[in-house]
C-alpha cells in the first residue's frame, strides 16, 4: 500500500491556497490527512477535498502537529510567525511567500531547474517557492544558460491580477461593471484603476528606483540559477488580465544561441510549451495559458542590436506553476527522495 502523507495548507482560502487545494487532487499526491488552516476571520469555514468537506481551522503555532508536510500561502508576515513553529513540529515547509527566499541556508527551488537544492531543507525545515513571475522567466531560461551561459537579462512583465490576490481579481471585476454601466470607478486594491490601465509599479519602491518585485526577479534568479555574476534587470507592470503572467525577456549569453537552437533546446526543456509560430498568428496568449501548468515560449528571435542576443516572450498561470503547482512538485521531490 503506499504511504499517504499528513497535509497542511495555510491560508487555505486565499487564491493560491484554493489552487494547492486543487492541484493535489488533480496531481494524485499522496495525502493522508488534511488540515485547512487560516485567520480567525475564516475559521469554520468549509472547503471541499476528493468530494469530502473539510473545515477551516485558526492558525495557530500548535496547527502542526502530527503534519508531514506544510504548504504556506498566507503571505510572509504569517511565514516568519509560523514556519519555524511548523519546521519545530517536524514538518518540512514549502512556503509560497518572500519571508525565506534570500536566507542562504534556505533552498530556492523550481523542479524544472534546480530540483537538487530541495536537499538542503534538512538545514531549516525550509523550502522557499520563488516569486512567481521569476518562476515564469527562469523555466525557459534554464536550457538557455546551460548551453550559451547567459550574462545579463533584461525582462518586461505583464502581470495579471491574481498575483494581487483575491480581492484585486474582485475589483478588475467591479471596475468593468462600473464602466459598463457609466458608475464611478473605485480603486482600493491598486494604486490606480486597473481596468483599462497599465500600473507600472507592483510592491513598494526601493532607494534605488527599482520595486520590490523587480529586485525579487533580479535575486531570486542569481539564486537559482547559482550564477552570482548573471545580471538581471526587470520593470514589473500589472495589466488588466485575470489570470497568468507574461514576460518579455532579452538575453546575452557568452556563446551564441540561435533563434533555431533556441527553439530546439526548449522543444526538450521540461516545463516549456514551445508555441511559436508568428506566421500563422501562434504565440502565447494569458488568454489560453491560464489553468495550465507549463511555461509557453515564443516570439523567439535574435536581437538586431546585439550578436549574442536573444529575445523571447513567455507566459505561464502564476497562480498555477508561480505558485501552487510549483509548491507540489516540490513535495512529490520531497515524498519521493527525503521523506
Amino acid at each position: 500500500m503506499a504511504k499517504g502523507y499528513a497535509v497542511a495548507i495555510t491560508g487555505a482560502t486565499g487564491a493560491v491556497g484554493q489552487t494547492m487545494l486543487k492541484i493535489l487532487e488533480e496531481r494524485k499526491f499522496p495525502v493522508k490527512g488534511l488540515r485547512l488552516l487560516a485567520s480567525e476571520r475564516s475559521q469554520g469555514k468549509t472547503l471541499k477535498f476528493q468530494g469530502e468537506e473539510i473545515k477551516v481551522e485558526k492558525l495557530t503555532e500548535n496547527s502542526f502537529q502530527g503534519i508531514d508536510i506544510a504548504l504556506f500561502s498566507a503571505g510572509a508576515a504569517r511565514s516568519k510567525e509560523f514556519a519555524p513553529a511548523a519546521a519545530r513540529a517536524r514538518a518540512v515547509v514549502i512556503d509560497n511567500s518572500s519571508a525565506f527566499r534570500m536566507e542562504p541556508d534556505v533552498p530556492l527551488v523550481v523542479p524544472e531547474v534546480n530540483p537538487h537544492a530541495v536537499a538542503r531543507f534538512q538545514n531549516r525545515g525550509i523550502i522557499s517557492n520563488p516569486n512567481c513571475t521569476t518562476i515564469v522567466m527562469v523555466v525557459p531560461l534554464k536550457p538557455l544558460h546551460d548551453y550559451g551561459r547567459i550574462r545579463r537579462v533584461v525582462a518586461s512583465s505583464y502581470q495579471a491580477v491574481s498575483g494581487a490576490g483575491a480581492s484585486a481579481i474582485r475589483e478588475l471585476e467591479e471596475q468593468i461593471q462600473a464602466y459598463v454601466h457609466g458608475k464611478p470607478i473605485e480603486a482600493r486594491a491598486f494604486p490606480y484603476q486597473i481596468a483599462f490601465n497599465l500600473i507600472p509599479h507592483i510592491d513598494a519602491f526601493q532607494d534605488n528606483g527599482y520595486t520590490r518585485e523587480e529586485l525579487k526577479m533580479h535575486y531570486e534568479t542569481r539564486k537559482i540559477l547559482e550564477d552570482e555574476e548573471l545580471r538581471v534587470t526587470a520593470t514589473t507592470v500589472r495589466v488588466p488580465v485575470f489570470y497568468a503572467h507574461s514576460v518579455a525577456v532579452n538575453i546575452e549569453t557568452e556563446r551564441k544561441i540561435s533563434a533555431s537552437k533556441a527553439r530546439a533546446l526548449l522543444s526538450q526543456a521540461p516545463g516549456v510549451r514551445l508555441y511559436d509560430d508568428p506566421g500563422q498568428k501562434k504565440y502565447p496568449m494569458p488568454l489560453f495559458v491560464a489553468g495550465q501548468d507549463d511555461c509557453f515560449v515564443g516570439r523567439i528571435r535574435e536581437d538586431i542590436s546585439h550578436e549574442k542576443g536573444l529575445s523571447f516572450w513567455v507566459v505561464g498561470d502564476q497562480l498555477r506553476k508561480g505558485a501552487a503547482t510549483n509548491a507540489i512538485q516540490i513535495a512529490e521531490i520531497l515524498v519521493e527522495k527525503y521523506l
